[in-house]
């Protein structure tokens, strides 16, 4: 009995030595790292490993179905090859959208830094779209929506314009520009300041983009803009002048939060011609529409609401016209299926007062490319936010 003792302490004695130098080893060779959170910032961001700097990815897929004749991919209706008439056609679009995230707290402020960049794939009603009478499917490439830097209250880089940013996107329906508020894509140089009391101010200078709206001298196009928040809501105010065409344009945006459930907004805009018809036949000429002043005749208006009907339900509205007599209406219901997974049905009309005019006045030409003078449409869309 005593040896058989012995031997087994000798035994556990060996286990429990050869265990400790293991756990050594492993912790010596292979040490275990772990995540940094940055609560500071917000939810999302995590520390990048030896560095000062937070980062934040995320993004979104989404899968869209368009019915109808309005357009809902910024596009026309299709066209029947073998008779070149105008048809309807289920159009469906998917979209992957990746965004990152980044801050840094310097003795200048705070560095911080945005991108967005999109891929889609759908038939030729999908953005962006070749206009070919095909009803084709098609990957549409690469699409760098964002990517800027911005340091205290300067940015500088690739964003949409402040002439829409400042105020905000004409309301929560998918199809929002059936009066058009302002273009988007551009390289801007813009500060932005905020009295920490409700007020802000923003100096925008911008590249525009396209054909029409691209500067073409040393001369930029430049935004400003005013914004005063309450706890009722919020004024907002922006002036733009495009140097290409030597025009003005403005809007004024107030939005009012009737109740923690309902939201409501209004927004005018305003805009001279300048010289934008000096060549109404160019075939590439703005025809009345520049960089900002992108909807017909030199006024029109945006109004709508969002009310959340419960936790998971929200109802949005949007009407909007214009002086040459083009009128929208949007409205759809956002459901939350689960936590970052939504299903959107919408409806569109859109009614165009200058259909069929365009060439008779160059400022009236029919940039919506409906077959129709009054339209009907809508959208079912699925998307997994990230």
């Amino acid at each position: 009995m005593k040896v058989s003792s012995l031997l087994l302490g000798s035994v556990a004695g060996l286990i429990s030595v050869s265990v400790a130098r293991a756990a050594e080893e492993v912790t010596a060779s292979d040490p275990t790292e772990y995540v940094k959170i940055c609560d500071v910032y917000g939810s999302g961001y995590f520390h990048i490993p030896d560095t000062e700097t937070c980062l934040r990815i995320g993004g979104y897929i989404r899968y869209d179905v368009g019915l109808g004749d309005v357009r809902s991919y910024d596009g026309a209706r299709t066209t029947d090859v073998r008779t070149g008439e105008a048809q309807g056609t289920w159009r469906n679009n998917t979209r992957f959208t990746f965004k990152t995230w980044t801050r840094q707290e310097t003795e200048l402020g705070a560095l911080k830094t945005y991108t967005e960049n999109r891929v889609n794939f759908g038939n030729r009603n999908a953005y962006p779209g070749p206009d070919t009478p095909q009803n084709y499917g098609f990957n549409s490439g690469v699409k760098l929506t964002s990517a800027w830097i911005q340091l205290g209250g300067l940015r500088v880089g690739k964003g949409h314009s402040a002439f829409d940013t400042f105020t905000g996107y004409a309301g929560n329906v998918l199809n929002n520009a059936l009066v058009p508020y302002g273009d988007f894509d551009t390289n801007v140089a813009q500060y932005y300041f905020d009295a920490d009391n409700g007020f802000s101010a923003l100096v925008s200078l911008e590249q525009g983009s396209g054909v029409v709206g691209t500067i073409d001298s040393h001369v930029p196009h430049v935004v400003f803009g005013v914004k005063q928040t309450q706890g009722w809501g919020a004024i907002t105010s922006v002036i733009a002048r495009d140097s290409n065409h030597d025009a003005l344009a403005g809007k004024i945006r107030v939005d009012v939060n009737v109740t923690d459930d309902l939201s409501l907004f209004g927004m005018f805009g305003y805009g001279s011609i300048g010289v934008i018809n000096d060549d109404p036949t160019n075939a590439i000429g703005a025809h009345g529409r520049g960089f900002y002043k992108t909807w017909s005749g030199n006024w029109a208006f945006w109004a709508g609401s969002t009310y959340t009907l419960d936790e998971k339900t929200s109802f949005n509205l949007q009407v909007s016209g214009g002086q040459f007599k083009n009128y929208g209406v949007a409205a759809n219901v956002v459901y939350t299926l689960v936590a970052g997974f939504t299903a959107t049905a919408e409806i569109d009309y859109g009614h165009y007062g200058n259909f069929g005019i365009g060439m008779v006045d160059p400022s009236n030409v029919n940039w919506t490319k409906a077959d129709k003078k009054d339209c009907v449409g809508g959208i079912l869309s699925f998307q997994r936010s990230f």
